[in-house]
């Protein structure tokens, strides 16, 4: 029997200390292809590329794990897995991460991360997105490696349904230090945002922008609220933006 075909992609590029980190936790449980951005590509959402040619290049192969980059985004990294490089095989789970930084609240929206993992549950895989709450780029990745390792084997076991991808949060600390794990919605917020005005050498003004998380939905069963509280977070993601709850605000418009 062929053993599970696991394709890991991130948005950090292919020398975040992340991306090992979740080599290291899937490499016991199947076959592992690597496709990840050339550059650091955070952010990006969606994104596809369209506009350019899109290349993919194989860099490295270590302990049978073919490792690619590409100038594309997180999305385009699962289009190039599952369409170039495993054209000929069904991909069984999808793994983006392990990412610097949360995911939760309304950071997933503008996640590239989370974007890949979606783009997988299009493909029909089991698609799951993982994070760490820790922006640094040496961060310590110990407990979120353990607990990954231990997530693996069940997510190659469950049944998704279609369309459907998970998005795991982990806290910042050892493995001693998060108490559980929870399954989660998405915290109601928004990022308090501004951006910073700096001059260039040439007298011209660019931009920073910088931010806060406002989290205005302070309850016990939010991705937010596990994090802070030491919980691992795991929220299932659906692709279905509409919402059914205010279509009558709206009937008014069909008249």
């Amino acid at each position: 029997m062929e053993r599970p075909l696991i394709l890991i992609v991130n948005d950090d590029g292919y020398e975040a200390k992340g991306l090992y980190a979740m080599v290291e936790a899937a490499k016991d449980f199947g076959e592992i292809v690597v496709i990840v951005p050339d550059v650091v590509r955070s952010g990006m959402g969606h994104a596809i590329t369209m506009n350019e040619p899109l290349r993919i290049k194989q860099y490295r192969e270590e302990d049978g794990i073919r490792y690619y980059r590409t100038n594309g985004t997180p999305v385009d990294c699962v289009k190039l897995g599952q369409r170039v490089v495993l054209r000929d095989r069904k991909i069984d789970l999808v793994l983006s991460g392990i990412n610097h930084g949360s995911n939760s609240s309304v950071s997933l929206i503008y996640s590239g991360t989370m974007a890949a993992a979606i783009e997988g549950s299009f493909e029909g895989s089991r698609s799951v997105g993982f994070s760490l709450l820790d922006y640094s780029p040496d961060a310590d990745f110990t407990a979120a490696t353990y607990y990954a390792k231990k997530l693996i084997p069940q997510l190659l076991a469950t049944d998704f349904p279609p369309q459907i991808s998970l998005n795991i949060n982990i806290p910042k600390g050892s493995i001693e230090d998060i108490k559980g794990i929870k399954l989660t919605r998405q915290t109601k917020g928004y990022w308090a945002e501004d951006l910073v005005e700096r001059i260039d050498c040439f007298g011209r003004p660019y931009y920073w922008l910088s931010g806060y998380l406002v989290d205005q939905d302070p309850h016990d069963d939010t991705c937010q609220w596990a994090l802070t509280h030491n919980y691992i977070s795991i929220q299932p993601v659906q692709t279905d933006l509409t919402a059914y709850q205010y279509m009558n605000n709206f009937k008014g418009l069909e008249e």
